[in-house]
């Protein structure tokens, strides 16, 4: 056990000398990738190297929760509790995640581009008739 992966929501950022880019001159749509963690042992607990937090919230959200598309800013580790949360992508991908998941969420906008509510962001809505409860983690960057 050397390492750990978490699925990361994110945004790439495209320009005008990549023609294969759907999207020009901004943030494009937002994609899950997974990034991988080194765990390094310490004394039998294998842990990665610290990572910097803002806050953190207590979230809990009622069976029919939906929220439409919107883009997650600051990157944020958001660990699921209880209930089962669906991001959802443009492409129609789709990640379904319960208690004990977490996952990086940092799709987000340039610092002069505005919302296209076309082009931007993922959705989220409760699946089933369970409460969630989640931790939102506010990390200071994504890491290495």
């Amino acid at each position: 056990m050397n390492q750990i992966s978490l699925p990361v929501l994110s945004s790439p950022v495209t320009v005008n000398n990549n023609p294969e880019s759907e999207y020009r001159n901004g943030t494009g749509y937002s994609v899950f990738n997974d990034v991988t963690y080194s765990l390094e042992n310490y004394n039998g607990l294998f842990i990665t190297d610290r990572m910097d937090a803002l806050n953190f919230r207590h979230r809990i959200s009622e069976p029919g929760y939906f929220s439409s598309w919107h883009v997650a800013g600051d990157p944020t580790l958001i660990v699921i509790r209880s209930g089962i949360l669906r991001i959802t992508l443009r492409n129609g991908d789709y990640r379904d995640f319960t208690a004990g998941d977490m996952f990086i969420a940092q799709d987000c906008l340039q610092a002069d581009e505005v919302f296209n509510d076309q082009v931007h962001g993922h959705t989220a809505e409760l699946i089933g008739d369970q409460a969630l409860s989640a931790v939102h983690i506010k990390l200071s960057s994504l890491g290495d």
